[in-house]
């Protein structure tokens, strides 16, 4: 039997907090990040060599159909949005649609490219730059919007990224952003198979082997200790296409046993039973409207990365 069948069997036996290991930050990882989104952008499989951006789009937008109540893309007309981590586009194009006036950053280069060819397909007039999430080269208060979907917690020091986001947006301003959660199905799913026979930690395991290297997953409480100095913090957790095997399977993940996995993983079982192990956290809060609050910011440093 594939290990992808026995999920929801084994996540009520095991806490999977295995092995604990600690680590700092390895010198070289912001740059094997860049380097890993430059060689796939994301969302790349989907757009294949003719680079057709409706079908990225229209997938996108039909394994994750939360995106565009969260983002709210419609009710941005007019106001400043810095978007952080663009990829190849597709959300940031929705923000000019819909009349924002819209800033794109991102580590990667190619990302960049193609986001930058898609809006001039599309006939719009991009504002993109290749940027630090750790590092913003903005004033601060500049923006009414921060919006980062799936990005801080590849970056490695999550925590100096809302601290820019902070720095950067207006008083009231309000940031929408999605972190990885921990203890979800994707990650049980790799560490099954990569993490138990190596004595690593679930969080280990997803450092190494979820997407570019050094990701980072979050607990709720995490989150808010991170959001700390946001105010109306609001957290959903909800299923990636990756808990539910519909996404399509990166290089790999091609072989036999991981098609017959696809193929039988039980989905309706886990939509029933497994809500608290969705990957994707989503996060709505506001920075302090008031001169009072918002002079009280307190900033955090760098802190040792922990897989426990």
């Amino acid at each position: 039997m594939g290990v992808h069948n026995f999920v929801l069997g084994l996540t009520a036996l095991i806490g999977y907090a295995f092995f604990v290991a600690c680590t700092t930050t390895p010198p070289n990882l912001k740059n094997e990040v860049a380097h890993f989104w430059n060689v796939e952008p994301c969302g790349s499989r989907y757009v294949g060599a003719s680079l057709d951006f409706e079908v990225h789009s229209r997938t996108r937008y039909a394994l994750e159909p939360y995106i565009h109540r969260f983002a709210q893309f419609s009710a941005s007309q007019g106001k400043r949005v810095l978007e952080i981590g663009v990829g190849i586009g597709s959300d940031y194009v929705e923000w000019l649609k819909a009349g924002a006036i819209a800033t794109g950053v991102d580590l990667s280069a190619q990302s960049i490219e193609r986001a930058r060819f898609r809006c001039q397909q599309s006939g719009l007039v991009p504002d993109l730059r290749v940027a630090d999430a750790e590092d913003l080269p903005f004033n601060q208060c500049t923006f009414d919007i921060l919006y980062s979907y799936g990005v801080m917690h590849h970056s490695p020091d999550t925590q100096h990224c809302l601290n820019e986001a902070w720095r950067v947006l207006k008083p009231g301003g309000e940031v929408r952003i999605m972190l990885y959660h921990h203890r979800s199905l994707t990650g049980l799913m790799l560490w099954l198979q990569f993490g138990i026979w190596r004595r690593q930690s679930l969080r280990r395991c997803v450092y190494e082997r979820l997407e570019s290297p050094g990701t980072k997953t979050f607990t709720k409480d995490e989150v808010r200790d991170l959001m700390q100095n946001f105010e109306h913090v609001q957290i959903e957790q909800v299923f990636s296409p990756g808990d539910l095997l519909l996404h399509e399977p990166s290089k790999r993940f091609r072989a036999p046993i991981h098609r017959l996995a696809w193929m039988l993983f039980p989905r309706r079982l886990v939509r029933a039973f497994g809500k608290r192990l969705g990957l994707f956290l989503l996060i709505n809060a506001k920075k302090p409207s008031s001169d009072e609050q918002t002079s009280g910011l307190h900033l955090q440093g760098s802190k040792e990365t922990a897989f426990t």
